[in-house]
């Protein structure tokens, strides 16, 4: 019981504030452009999700962040590109929790090593400091595995059909 109280205070102590202290404005728009820049070589799309704590709802029930990421993954429409073919990279602060979620497109070609491969890079950045690089790297690494399987083939219409933008909860 002590340690879901505790919980629960080190999600609601957490607030936008210090999702936006993360990410702020200038990183963001970094962020955008790389996903942008990323989305022209693949067909595929890449969300970015952060926010500082789980909403009551899920801390009640001892929600995961495996399950927010996977309800942030349907809430944000990742699912729903042409070719079933979106990734949504999900950072929780409050427990500096990382998940990537792939659509089924992109499970018929990439398995959970090759994800847990992008956390970890991830992770180390993170521990070293190195947020921006952190997320810099998992979009490069996510962008690598798109163009692998989903190229974009010169002269194709390749919409952008998500925001490039990070989302920040």
């Amino acid at each position: 019981m002590l340690a879901r109280l505790q919980r629960i205070l080190r999600h609601r102590w957490l607030d936008e504030a210090d999702t936006r202290r993360a990410i702020p404005d200038d990183l963001s728009e970094r962020l955008a452009q790389r996903v942008a820049a990323s989305e022209r070589r693949h067909t595929g799309e890449i969300r970015i999700y952060v926010e500082a704590g789980l909403p009551l709802s899920y801390l009640w029930r001892d929600g995961t962040p495996r399950e927010r990421a996977v309800a942030m993954f349907g809430k944000l429409g990742v699912w729903d590109t042409e070719q079933n073919n979106g990734v949504l990279i999900y950072l929780l602060l409050a427990e500096h929790a990382i998940e990537i979620v792939a659509d089924r497109g992109v499970a018929r070609f990439v398995d959970a090593a090759q994800w847990q491969e992008v956390v970890q890079h991830m992770r180390q950045a993170f521990r070293e400091g190195r947020f921006e690089d952190g997320l810099t790297q998992a979009v490069g690494e996510v962008s690598a595995l798109l163009v692998a399987h989903f190229p974009a083939a010169p002269g194709d219409a390749n919409p952008d059909e998500l925001p490039n933008a990070p989302v920040l909860g």
